[in-house]
């Protein structure tokens, strides 16, 4: 995690026995991805997807009930992000460009997302970079919320 001009970022990978091909899939699939991408505790309902450069998706998550401690960003119990597929390179690369809906000034503006999956002995490397974090998103928090989703993916494979 670092910290840099125009935000945060952080950079978070994990080795998945399992091809690109399929890793990749698992971000493209709403029926596959709502299953493994809202971090542990949590649930995700998408509102639309469009898996295309240009199109992108609308997706709410939400916080366990009665979890103490944690305020979402839309509203107490809720993260509501809208992304834009920005580059679509299969089995490579993906690029977004997510948003978070929140009336918060702390949690607006956009941040970049760019997955990469990487052969390797074993199985695939997938990192997740995320580069200009809203200042209200603290890259430890932004961090874990990424290694609890590419556990829960890596679980689907392993």
């Amino acid at each position: 995690m670092t910290e840099e001009r125009g935000g945060a970022r952080t950079r978070t990978s994990r080795v998945i026995r399992a091809r690109p091909e399929d890793l990749y899939e698992s971000f493209m699939n709403p029926e596959v991805l709502v299953d493994w991408l809202p971090p542990a505790g949590m649930t995700g309902e998408f509102h639309e997807f469009d898996a295309r450069v240009g199109g992108g998706y609308r997706m709410s998550l939400f916080y366990p009930p009665n979890q103490t401690g944690v305020r979402g960003m839309t509203t107490d119990t809720k993260d509501t992000v809208v992304v834009r597929f920005v580059e679509l390179s299969p089995p490579h690369r993906i690029v977004e460009a997510v948003s978070f809906v929140s009336a918060d000034p702390a949690f607006l503006g956009e941040m970049t997302l760019t997955v990469t999956f990487e052969a390797v002995s074993g199985g695939t490397e997938v990192t997740l970079l995320f580069e200009h974090l809203p200042p209200g998103l603290r890259a430890e928090d932004n961090d874990a919320g990424a290694r609890s989703s590419l556990e829960q993916l890596a679980r689907r494979f392993e």
